[in-house]
């Protein structure tokens, strides 16, 4: 086995599949799961706008994996990872490797190289690959023709995107997982008020958990205001 570049995974307790409101987004689930489990396809495309789930569902997948004893690692390539070529060593052994953000080696030949030679051995030992970027696979312009070809083997799975009522209830349902109560007015007003992207409404609800615990008061439209101000940090 390759001698492997040492890398920073860490979970994220609270991006679980559980903690996932789906909305129009089951079928993606059920795909992705299917994948983690060896029962599914070889390698999904995960896409979609910032801020509709991505790196929530790789983490979910990640987690799964670790309950089933499979090997498995999960690396954000938008963080400032891309730093030595080495990154690639000795992924080719893990059973599911989980990019997120793949679209940013976009234009580096060094990083697209690199990359296309993990696929191809990780492919070679039958193991599975679960990639995500912010556009469809035929939509990214690498440098390197044959990663472009790679690239649309993959299942290509779009995100659908939450309608106004879809993130009520995801706000709800994460809530409930988080330990307290949000009632739909409050929601509501978050949702007209605040950032609508999902990734900053979970921010406000880690600010809002803590500061009602630490005021032991629920959730009104009052405190709400009282805790956020005017923006959001």
């Amino acid at each position: 086995m390759a001698e492997q570049l040492p890398v920073k995974f860490e979970f994220r307790a609270n991006q679980t599949f559980d903690d996932f409101y789906p909305g129009n987004n089951q079928e993606i689930i059920g795909q992705l799961k299917k994948t983690v489990a060896g029962v599914g396809e070889q390698f999904i495309f995960l896409w979609g706008d910032v801020g509709h789930g991505k790196s929530h569902l790789l983490q979910a997948c990640s987690q799964d994996a670790f309950k089933l004893n499979i090997r498995c690692i999960y690396l954000d390539l938008s963080d400032s990872i891309l730093t030595d070529l080495e990154l690639f060593t000795g992924l080719e052994d893990f059973e599911l490797v989980c990019f997120d953000n793949i679209d940013a080696l976009t234009g580096r030949e060094d990083w697209e190289l690199a990359f296309f030679n993990f696929f191809n051995q990780h492919r070679d030992r039958n193991h599975r690959l679960i990639l995500s970027a912010s556009c469809a696979p035929n939509a990214i312009a690498y440098s390197l023709p044959d990663l472009k070809t790679r690239i649309n083997w993959g299942l290509s799975l779009r995100i659908q995107h939450l309608e106004d009522d879809d993130k009520i209830a995801a706000l709800t349902h994460k809530a409930q997982q988080m330990g307290f109560e949000i009632a739909p007015q409050v929601a509501r007003f978050l949702l007209t008020h605040y950032d609508r992207n999902l990734s900053s409404l979970w921010t406000i609800l880690d600010k809002l958990d803590g500061a009602s615990l630490a005021a032991q008061r629920r959730l009104t439209i009052p405190f709400l205001k009282h805790v956020l101000g005017s923006g959001i940090e």
